[in-house]
């Protein structure tokens, strides 16, 4: 059978599927994440239930999943209109009451005629010393025992979709579709002890027996399909921005001397290896597509201001985006203050720029007097024009859609492309994120940022932080306070409204207040009352977690401690230290604390390394969830599991430039695997 005709029958849609209407047909597609059988096939289950059967009666064990087999001895309805059906089985070795509500109870007799030998398969409960089953999954006369599955797979379901039904559809789907031909050779098979593809998906799905080591190899089969197609589709994408063409910017041999001249502070080692890896980029035919990623306050603006520099000494221009309008303006000015001196002209339009002001940036954009521009998404807006933009960067990338990055980039011919994270991602996970994409880490702090004193304190203790909170604001330094809500009708001590009013009463005003349902001009308005030094004290939700660059600011204080992820945590403290004076974080909880939330603390108290702390996450809180879940880019696997499959997709990456180096990426089985784990479109929003 042709590839062709193997790929049709498996993108055929599920509602083809009999017992699968239009409603029904959404809901699955919504569940599984497509519409293709493939898709259905895919699905993996959450785990797996042993419904073989049991020896006797007596051998159930209360609180399990049983399959039972047993004579019906008595049937009973308590009274006319009763809502509750008792059904006695028994055996040799004793009985089991089988217990309905409100069902049928014609049909129930049906079901269980008296003197016949039926199977029920369900959760074993103890009544008052008798075993009991209520409401069983399965009842099936003796004949007809092959009906109940030995091992059933327990699926992710949604509202109005049973388990039973689901794996039906799956069952239906595998019984009519052709099988698929391998795409692994048998030695690659042999060497991994991985089972041949449709075996693979037959062990998930209709495994004959509960042997997990069965079900994990089939796992990592297809996890390493998976990833073997993600990674083909990343070196295509690279191929195809290799032949886009960029206009190359040539550094002169003492490009970086001049830029380090006007400088306050000497460049970490980290940062002028970062920077030659990016003038290496720049200096090509192919546009860059770097990832500059750093921990907090490792310096990733001068990095980037020295490739924005060489744009604009190239005779080209940069654009530099940021997501909120602080962290526009914060870049500006810092980027500014290194340009400037060296005869850069530089502008900052943000959404405030209106009318006549907005028009002169504009205009100075397009003729290309303004040689860096930074900004935020009022940069991509159609009525911006580059007169020759040649460098994109993009700070705090998830914070912006795939699409908004295309517009701007748009905007210029091929222009390179330079994104900086300051949210640390483990090592291992960069190539699942990122792809091909070329990585840049600055691992070092610049030379006289402060360590940051971090100390665990009970919330019964709070007295003592507010009273170092006056201390710090008679010394003139300034201090950060989050809460973990707006407001909290459960515990309103902890809510940033009511801790604002306890500490202007404390301070007699200078207390800022900012958090999500404050309007955009309202929230800017108290950043920058904080950064001017106007309010000492700025008190807030975790919208300032990422760039709210304050130096001046000592302190900075977490309530409800235990209730913030690891990562977010570290970024929070990254708030202080900026300066040249001592810096705490005070981690306020409330005892007692979980086995993991003190692991958390005394993580984030021991160590100031981000790339450790975001290790550390990681091995606590799973792949799910490791950067928050709006902020994570980690892709929606169906088969890899990233805390485990490191190695596997390390493998995977190298399988797949041996296959283009053979030109076997284009074979029909390739080709096949390629469209059925449909990553190509999911692959290109990431990169």
């Amino acid at each position: 059978m042709d590839a062709d005709h193997i790929l049709r029958r498996w993108s055929a849609p599920i509602s083809s599927l009999k017992g699968v209407g239009p409603k029904l047909g959404v809901q699955i597609e919504a569940l599984v994440g497509g519409r293709r059988l493939a898709d259905l096939v895919f699905h993996r289950p959450s785990r797996w239930m042993d419904r073989s059967l049991q020896s006797s009666i007596a051998s159930c064990l209360n609180g399990e999943t049983q399959t039972v087999k047993g004579e019906v001895q008595k049937f009973e309805a308590a009274g006319r209109g009763s809502k509750l059906q008792k059904v006695r089985l028994a055996d040799d070795t004793g009985f089991l009451t089988i217990v309905f509500f409100n069902s049928n109870t014609e049909y129930l007799k049906r079901q269980f005629p008296i003197g016949q030998t039926v199977l029920v398969s369900g959760k074993i409960e103890d009544f008052h010393g008798q075993r009991q089953m209520t409401h069983p999954d399965y009842v099936v006369p003796d004949a007809r025992a092959s009906d109940i599955p030995l091992v059933e797979p327990v699926y992710p379901l949604t509202a109005g979709l049973t388990n039973r039904r689901l794996l039906g559809f799956i069952r239906q789907a595998l019984t009519e579709l052709p099988e698929l031909p391998d795409w692994l050779s048998d030695d690659a098979r042999k060497k991994s002890n991985w089972p041949e593809i449709n075996l693979a998906l037959q062990t998930l799905h209709k495994p004959d027996r509960l042997v997990p080591e069965d079900i994990e190899q089939a796992r990592e089969r297809l996890a390493h399909d998976e990833a073997l197609s993600r990674a083909l589709a990343f070196q295509e994408i690279r191929s195809q921005v290799k032949l886009t063409g960029a206009i190359p910017i040539s550094a002169s041999a003492n490009a970086a001397e001049q830029f380090a001249r006007t400088l306050t502070y000497p460049l970490t080692s980290a940062q002028e290896r970062a920077m030659a890896e990016i003038s290496h980029d720049l200096d090509k035919e192919e546009p860059m597509q770097r990832l500059l990623q750093g921990d907090v306050g490792a310096g990733k603006t001068t990095v980037a201001a020295y490739g924005v520099y060489l744009a604009a000494k190239s005779g080209g221009q940069a654009a530099v985006m940021a997501p909120t309008e602080v962290l526009a303006r914060q870049l500006f000015e810092a980027i500014n203050a290194m340009l400037e001196p060296l005869g850069m002209s530089c502008a900052c339009l943000t959404g405030r720029d209106k009318g006549g002001k907005r028009r002169d940036i504009l205009e100075e954009v397009a003729n290309g007097q303004t040689q860096v521009l930074c900004g935020t998404h009022a940069l991509f807006q159609n009525d911006v024009e580059f007169n020759d933009l040649r460098l994109v960067v993009v700070d705090e990338q998830h914070r912006f859609g795939v699409n908004d990055r295309a517009r701007l980039q748009s905007k210029g011919k091929s222009p390179h492309l330079l994104i900086m994270s300051a949210t640390p991602i483990p090592r291992s996970l960069s190539m699942t994120v990122y792809g091909d994409i070329d990585l840049s880490i600055l691992d070092e702090k610049p030379a006289g940022r402060q360590p940051v004193d971090t100390r665990l304190i009970a919330a019964s203790k709070i007295g003592d932080v507010f009273d170092g909170v006056v201390r710090a604001v008679s010394r003139k330094e300034q201090v950060f306070w989050v809460c973990p809500n707006v407001e909290d009708e459960n515990d309103d001590s902890i809510s940033a409204v009511a801790r604002h009013a306890v500490l202007s009463e404390l301070l007699e005003g200078g207390v800022g207040l900012v958090h999500g349902r404050l309007k955009a001009d309202e929230k800017q308005a108290a950043l920058e009352r904080f950064r001017s030094g106007e309010t000492r004290v700025l008190v807030a939700t975790t919208v300032i977690e990422v760039g709210v660059d304050v130096p001046n600011a000592t302190i900075m204080v977490i309530e409800g401690a235990e209730r913030f992820g690891l990562a977010q945590l570290h970024q929070l403290r990254g708030r202080v230290g900026r300066g040249s004076k001592a810096s705490f974080c005070i981690l306020v909880y409330t005892p007692p604390l979980g086995e993991t939330a003190r692991t958390r603390l005394n993580t984030l108290r021991e160590s100031e390394d981000g790339f450790y702390i975001a290790e550390v996450d990681f091995k606590l809180r799973g792949p799910g969830d490791v950067l928050g879940l709006a902020q994570s880019g980690l892709p929606d696997f169906r088969f890899i599991d990233l805390s485990k499959d490191q190695m596997l997709l390390a493998s995977a990456a190298r399988h797949a430039k041996y296959l283009s180096g053979r030109k076997e990426e284009t074979s029909e089985e390739t080709k096949l695997l390629r469209h059925l784990f449909g990553t190509g479109d999911g692959v290109q929003a990431k990169v």
